[in-house]
This record gives C-alpha cells, structure tokens and sequence, in this order.
C-alpha cells in the first residue's frame, strides 16, 4: 500500500469516494508529481511541494500555499469557500469542484517548475 491510499483508507467509504476523486483531480494535472505525506496530509511533490489534501468533519482541505490561495481567491468569494492564507475549504455536502482543484495544482506545476 501506498501511504496515500493508508490515509484514505481510515475514512468512511463515502469521504474515501471523494478523497480519491480529488487524489485522481490533482493527478491528472500533475502527472509527474509524486506522492507522499507531509504535515501528516497526503502530498503531491514536484520540486518541492505543490499541494496537500486532508479530510475534516466538514471539508476537504486544499492547501496549495500562499500564492496558489492568492491565484484563485476571487473564486472562492464568488463559491462562499471558507480559505486561509494557505488553505480553502471545500464542504463535503456539496459537490467537489473538481475542475476547480485541476486548475489550482495546473497554477502550482507551472509555479514548481520554473
């Protein structure tokens, strides 16, 4: 098992639906990432740290850092997203914004591989 799939596999089948779907999102906009847990969240890492994941009570946690928060946060103004300096929060009883997630890791590849 990968360390990813560990995490995953703690949560009830319905929050592990999601968490793959946004695992295979930010995949699919990083192929060349890889995969590891960093700050105990499931990461994807090309030249340093390109976003983290997690699963909350209520949300799904997107951590794209500062800039990547910055990037898109006229967005989450417009959803009514609770976000930090480096953190948004997606609520679980509403659907993922998939293409969203896609476009914020796509922001971070480009800003990693400069």
């Amino acid at each position: 098992m990968n360390p990813i799939t560990d995490y995953i596999a703690q949560f009830p089948p319905e929050i592990q639906a999601i968490l793959e779907q946004v695992r295979q999102t930010i995949r699919e906009a990083a192929p060349e990432a890889t995969e590891k847990i960093a700050w105990q969240m499931p990461t994807f890492y090309l030249n340093g740290n390109l976003v983290h994941f997690a699963a909350a009570k209520k949300h799904i946690g997107i951590y794209p850092g500062s800039e990547g928060i910055e990037a898109f946060e006229k967005e989450f103004i417009e959803m009514g997203l609770k976000y930090s300096k480096g953190a948004v929060q997606f609520p679980i009883n509403k659907p993922m914004p998939l293409d969203l997630i896609h476009r914020i890791t796509e922001f971070r590849v480009k800003q990693n591989t400069k």
